[in-house]
């Protein structure tokens, strides 16, 4: 296999000066998938398989250069690999440039890629939100329609619910400027394979820019199950950014089609002082009652929360807690 084979991907990683994340895969193939955003089921079809058409690299060398520190990590069985650093000296707020080199069994450099750190300031709020019900219209609960929105659609034709963007560069600039962004998590059971996908998506849509922490990758013959897991795993994600910036008030954004008001209701309980809202989108009215029952629970810690079915709700929440002013 030529060294042209091998490729190192990057996703946009976080942090601060003692705790820096980056995560990324490294792979022996991975299919080229030049996004075609045509509305031809078929074209559409073949762009997602090639998300799926790939080969990870296990075990191997992965060396990330971020200033002048230099770290060395192995990847794992599915190619996966996560940097957690300290940066020894003091990193600004903003976005920092990274780079990867990718290491053969005889510690010759087969390929390179260079990503993007967040570093957000200490004062500002945090937001974590889930994807699918919750941004974009995916009826994941249901996996037929699932595979149908994303078969048919491409990044630039995928909805996303109305309002929603403009709530999310609201909270953005929430109590800082454009040039200080809030940052933003995007938490989803979709796999790693859709990153691309998904950021296209976000930015076609005018959502912030933001970090997201996707789900296990999966191989083409197992396209028909995506998105199907990693509710726990998804659990896992939110407390580990939480982790991450103990100082900073988070609020969470989710849906009642799964389990983000479980999960997040469960956070927040446990760490009420971290949280200070907790927005869930009611997209199945049959569960209505046992989300709000769930929220009442997380109220009686003070945290802000609303259930709303239409984000003009949600921001008319937003407005009346102080957390955005129009």
């Amino acid at each position: 296999m030529n060294n042209n084979s091998f490729s190192i991907k990057l996703y946009h990683g976080y942090g601060h000066t003692h705790n820096l994340v980056l995560y990324g895969h490294a792979f022996k193939y991975r299919a080229k998938s030049t996004q075609n955003y045509s509305n031809n089921l078929f074209v559409n079809i073949r762009y997602l398989f090639r998300l799926f058409l790939l080969k990870p690299y296990p075990w191997a060398q992965v060396q990330l250069t971020f200033k002048d520190k230099v770290i060395r990590q192995n990847t794992e069985y599915d190619g996966f690999f996560k940097f957690e650093w300290n940066a020894g000296e003091n990193i600004s707020a903003g976005w920092h440039v990274v780079k990867a080199e990718l290491m053969d069994d005889q510690g010759l450099v087969v390929a390179e890629s260079t990503g993007d750190i967040y570093v957000p300031h200490i004062t500002q709020y945090a937001f974590i939100s889930d994807i699918d019900d919750t941004v974009m219209v995916s009826h994941s609960a249901t996996i037929g329609r699932r595979l149908r929105e994303l078969f048919i659609k491409n990044p630039h034709t995928r909805k996303t619910f109305k309002d929603v963007a403009r709530h999310y560069q609201l909270l953005a600039l929430s109590h800082t400027d454009a040039s200080h962004p809030n940052p933003f998590f995007y938490v989803s059971s979709s796999e790693w394979n859709l990153y691309d996908y998904l950021v296209e998506t976000f930015r076609f849509n005018k959502l912030p820019e933001g970090v997201f922490l996707l789900n296990q990758i999966k191989r083409w013959k197992n396209l028909i199950k995506t998105g199907k897991t990693g509710h726990e795993g998804k659990l896992i994600r939110v407390m580990r950014i939480l982790d991450a910036f103990p100082n900073q008030k988070f609020v969470f954004f989710g849906d009642n089609s799964q389990q983000d008001p479980d999960i997040y209701s469960s956070i927040a309980i446990k760490y009420p002082k971290n949280i200070e809202a907790i927005y869930i989108r009611n997209i199945r009215p049959e569960k209505a009652s046992y989300t709000q029952d769930l929220l009442a629970k997380v109220a009686e810690e003070q945290i802000h929360t609303c259930m709303f079915t239409d984000s003009q709700e949600a921001i008319d929440h937003s407005v009346s807690i102080g957390l955005i002013s129009l």
